[in-house]
């Protein structure tokens, strides 16, 4: 059961996460509408649509612990989706801070002034780095467990750089007064979203395809593996997807002779040459028990 564990591990991560950013978002809301800032505004929406992913993503993990307790393989499906759908939101979210940016410089090229309250923006960024950080620092101790907890990381630690970039535009707008750094800092961040959405998107798509790749069937496992001699009955059968490894493993009863003539590991090889030989599964974690032992 390592891997509900993992995943209930997981959830807890992401719910911290989402409190966190939540928190954030409120007042990045309300600073983007007083400091009349791109750059804020488009983190605000940014926030928003990352707020939405992880609540995806905790759904998906959530889906993952009843699949992992009833399905083989089900768990890393419901992961890859929920990936998979994060990564489309990022795109959106980009591709919506570029129309905005396009436009706003458009309207401040024809001569419009932008009134922005730099001062404003480079606070509500100081703050932004201390939520973001919390948020990211909480998820990257789960980031190798869990494709949709690394998928959130990654969003997380952007929002950390954008809020550094979002500080020094502010400061430089303070000094110079070029309100169009405000722009060009938002598309910049845009662009970089379409980054990691593309590389998420990209990931998910390749696991879902090497997902639908038919794993064996455990009944017709404990057939086979039954049917070798010395072998009493097979139990706890687990069949899952590593890369591109199938992974098997059992828990293996033999005779009660067979282990007193410490004949269990000339069994464990003939167990793992019969998952190798009709199931094509390379790697197998295997606990052999004796007859005597599992009965009490």
């Amino acid at each position: 059961m390592t891997e509900i564990t993992t995943h209930q591990a997981s959830r807890r991560r992401l719910l911290i996460a989402l409190a966190i950013t939540c928190s954030f978002m409120v007042i990045q809301i309300i600073g983007a509408y007083f400091s009349n800032s791109l750059a804020v505004l488009a983190d605000a929406g940014h926030l928003f649509v990352h707020n939405s992913s992880l609540f995806i993503a905790l759904v998906a993990s959530s889906f993952a612990i009843h699949l992992a307790k009833t399905y083989n393989d089900g768990y890393q499906r419901a992961e890859l989706i929920g990936g998979l759908i994060n990564g489309l939101l990022y795109i959106t979210i980009s591709i919506i801070i570029l129309y905005e940016g396009s436009q706003r410089y458009f309207y401040h090229d024809n001569g419009h002034h932008l009134a922005i309250n730099s001062f404003m923006m480079s606070m509500i960024a100081a703050i932004g780095f201390l939520f973001h950080g919390a948020a990211a620092w909480v998820l990257y101790k789960g980031r190798k467990a869990s494709v949709n907890v690394y998928a959130v990381f990654l969003h997380s630690f952007f929002d950390l750089l954008s809020t550094i970039s979002t500080f020094i535009a502010g400061v430089l707008i303070y000094f110079t007064h070029w309100e169009v750094i405000d722009i060009l800092s938002s598309m910049l961040i845009a662009l970089f979203v379409l980054f990691t959405g593309s590389k998420v998107i990209t990931t998910c798509i390749k696991g879902l395809l090497l997902s639908n790749k038919k794993l064996p069937n455990v009944d017709d496992i404990e057939h086979s593996l039954c049917a070798i001699e010395h072998v009493n009955n097979v139990h706890n059968i687990t069949v899952e997807r590593q890369g591109k490894q199938i992974v098997v493993g059992a828990h293996v009863v033999l005779n009660k002779h067979c282990t007193r003539e410490k004949h269990d590991e000339a069994c464990r090889l003939k167990v793992e040459k019969t998952l190798k030989q009709q199931f094509n599964v390379l790697q197998s974690v295997l606990q052999i028990e004796s007859q005597e032992h599992h009965s009490h």
